[in-house]
């Protein structure tokens, strides 16, 4: 069967927007279910499936090697689709593949190794969602022509809002889900939606322009000097935005269990009902206010704030990307200051996250959206795929730094078998450096007995004053401890609920895997827990904790460790990010002055 490729001469909006817009939503509700749920998934239910539940830093490099990968794909899904098949094959062809991967994740526990699962299922997404993307955004600029390419800004956010309508529809619900109905569910709800998008889309198959692809022609094209041109102008652009998506994408991981550690009663004003007030938001759904905003923020910056905007100056694209670098500095100040409050042992309002999300979200529509278009004009006619696929490798850039960067500051953990002796640091048994796993999950060490002293300590000035001391006052009150290695023991508290006190080890060197600790977190009441998914299959495998026994009436939870922490935590780490944000915005300035853009559409 033959289809239209080329435009038609209506000044009207293109008859198959609406196929596009649907199945954007639907997929992205998929997508976005899937990740709403990843992080929390990785560091607490992987483990009850049968894998190895994660730290927090190592579910971050997880989550954003995994967000690379789905923004690595893109280009070779761009070059598919200019040079072989065609946006329009290539787009159903990979949505059967991302069908495909959320099957995995659902059945992910039910037979055969987790891991293996988990990993067939991510790489397929990744591949299918990553393939996909350039071609989508692209097949809708290919819906316009002279007529009507005034409406392409329109369409475009329009495209967006889309994208985010089904984001926040999933941010909400999926990590209810996953609460209550557990991960099977969670991942199975967002691939049903995967597989109605895909069924969208071709329903509107007779409606869209299909632009053929070039073969020959998008390699002539591409090595001509116009292409190259194109190409080296648009990769310095993408680099300073891959900072932006460095930032921007923790907010599926560091900003969710940032979230956990704050009070997310969202409602608690005095104006408000008793019931109203009481109402706690979960960590991941908190994601949502991105989507949600991005639905409020754009029809008010298209009506108000451009056009209010453009008559005390000219609003280029390259204006609101720097405009929207500075923004994310600032967002990002704000997450650091929540950050040292929760280090002081505060619980701030999550509010304070939202307020990040506001400044940020203003920073996407302003970075994301206008180099999603400016990058399809500025792309020669037989490269719009390959110019989308580039642009998109920059999220693939950002992301794959935060997961560098998380994989660096992760201190190696030592493993230990349950009554087999480690020989420890000197590598000899027998030694005061042993290490042992005992019946109660204890690492049994020579500083074992000091840490579990200075716990009890800290547990007494908790029984005093209702809460954890500071770092300085707990740091005070362990001062005449030394390990026996002549370090004095390190107190940290880590937040409301939970402190650290550690000892630098046998290698008398602090942030190593030689160091031995003991988290001390006070115990919650897990009554409200009774009910979810999790808790009741962790009483079906016997995993719960064992309940205190009539003379253990301690408030507080001691877990060991050796290793496992990181180099880099609490509020310096988003103030790392921070700095780094205000350097690549400043560097802008003077590249936005000498780039000279050209526009390229359809004819």
């Amino acid at each position: 069967m033959s289809y239209r490729n080329q435009p038609s001469d209506t000044e009207k909006m293109p008859s198959g927007i609406p196929y596009i817009i649907s199945n954007e939503a639907a997929e992205r509700f998929s997508f976005y279910g899937m990740k709403a749920a990843l992080a929390i998934f990785l560091a607490n239910y992987l483990g009850v499936l049968g894998g190895e539940s994660m730290s927090e830093a190592k579910a971050t490099a997880y989550v954003s090697f995994f967000n690379s990968a789905v923004y690595l794909t893109p280009l070779f899904g761009a070059l598919i689709a200019d040079i072989f098949f065609g946006k329009y094959r290539t787009i159903v062809t990979l949505s059967i593949v991302y069908c495909l991967g959320h099957l995995a994740l659902a059945f992910m526990g039910m037979g055969g190794m987790v891991q293996f699962w988990l990993l067939a299922g991510l790489g397929l997404i990744s591949i299918g969602a990553g393939g996909i993307k350039p071609c989508v955004s692209a097949h809708v600029g290919d819906q316009f022509g002279k007529n009507n390419q005034h409406l392409i800004t329109k369409t475009f956010n329009l495209f967006y809002l889309s994208i985010n309508f089904g984001a926040v529809i999933s941010n909400l619900a999926i990590p209810l889900i996953l609460k209550w109905a557990g991960p099977h569910w969670a991942f199975g709800i967002p691939g049903v939606l995967m597989a109605l998008a895909t069924i969208f889309f071709w329903m509107g198959r007779n409606k869209f322009v299909h632009i053929p692809a070039h073969k020959k022609g998008f390699g002539s094209e591409l090595f001509s000097t116009e292409g190259l041109a194109a190409v080296g102008k648009l990769i310095p652009l993408f680099l300073f935005v891959a900072v932006f998506w460095c930032l921007f994408d923790q907010t599926a991981n560091t900003l969710v269990f940032q979230a956990e550690k704050m009070d997310r009663q969202i409602l608690n004003f005095p104006f408000m009902p008793e019931s109203l007030r009481q109402l706690e938001v979960l960590p991941s759904q908190i994601q949502a206010a991105n989507p949600f905003l991005i639905l409020v923020l754009i029809p008010l910056f298209t009506w108000f704030i451009y056009p209010a905007a453009s008559k005390a100056i000219k609003l280029t694209p390259l204006r609101k990307i720097g405009a929207g670098l500075f923004l994310m500095v600032l967002s990002f100040a704000v997450i650091s200051w929540a950050q040292e409050e929760i280090d002081r042992g505060q619980t701030p309002s999550v509010w304070w996250q939202l307020l990040a999300y506001l400044i940020f979200t203003t920073a996407e529509i302003l970075i994301s959206i206008v180099c999603l278009e400016f990058s399809y004009t500025q792309s020669p006619r037989k490269m719009k795929s390959f110019i989308m696929g580039i642009y998109l490798l920059s999220v693939f850039a950002g992301n794959a730094l935060t997961g560098i960067i998380n994989v660096y500051i992760q201190i190696p953990e030592i493993t230990l078998s349950k009554d087999v002796i480690h020989m420890g640091y000197d590598g000899k048994k027998g030694t005061d450096d042993d290490l042992l796993v005992n019946s109660k999950s204890e690492i049994k060490s020579a500083v074992h007995d000091l840490l579990k002293n200075s716990s009890n300590a800290i547990q007494n000035i908790y029984l005093t004053k209702q809460s954890l001391p500071t770092t300085r006052k707990g740091t005070s009150a362990l001062s005449s401890i030394n390990d026996p290695w002549g370090n004095p023991l390190r107190y940290t508290l880590l937040s409301s609920s939970s402190a650290r006190i550690s000892s630098d080890g046998p290698d008398k060197t602090a942030k190593t895997r030689w160091d031995l600790g003991v988290i001390v977190s006070i115990r919650e009441a897990d009554a409200d827990e009774k009910d979810t998914w999790l808790y009741r299959e962790k009483k079906r495998k016997g995993m719960l904790d064992s309940p205190l026994s009539q003379n253990d009436k301690s408030p507080l939870k001691t877990t060991y460790y050796a290793g496992g922490q990181t180099k880099l935590e609490g509020a310096a780490y988003f103030w790392f990010f921070t700095k780094l944000m205000l350097i690549t915005a400043i560097i802008f300035i003077p590249f936005s002055l000498l780039y000279k853009p050209k526009t390229y559409l359809q004819e």
